[in-house]
């Protein structure tokens, strides 16, 4: 399973969601390749992943995707990652 992390630059908050994904998936006992990127390489980095986590701004700049687009409020609340994740992955 992939899963990408996107913001609008691929650095800082897309770093910060990949590695709270990581522990909340290493909590859930569920493994996953979570990469980071910007946004305007989504296409690319997201074009076999099964799930999209990004901020409620980005949504409309992803473009078409077949992967599950997970909005993340806040990126440091583990309980939200964990509630979305598991619903994301049913």
């Amino acid at each position: 399973m992939k899963i990408v992390a996107i913001c609008g630059a691929g650095v800082g908050t897309s770093g910060i969601l990949k590695v709270n994904t990581e522990r909340v998936l290493k909590n859930l006992d569920i493994e996953a390749e979570v990469t980071a990127s910007d946004v305007a390489g989504v296409g690319v980095a997201a074009a076999d992943a099964q799930v999209i986590l990004t901020s409620p701004e980005l949504v409309d700049k992803i473009g078409k995707t077949f992967a599950d687009i997970v909005v993340i409020d806040n990126y440091f609340d583990l309980e939200e990652l964990t509630r979305k994740i598991e619903k994301a992955l049913g």
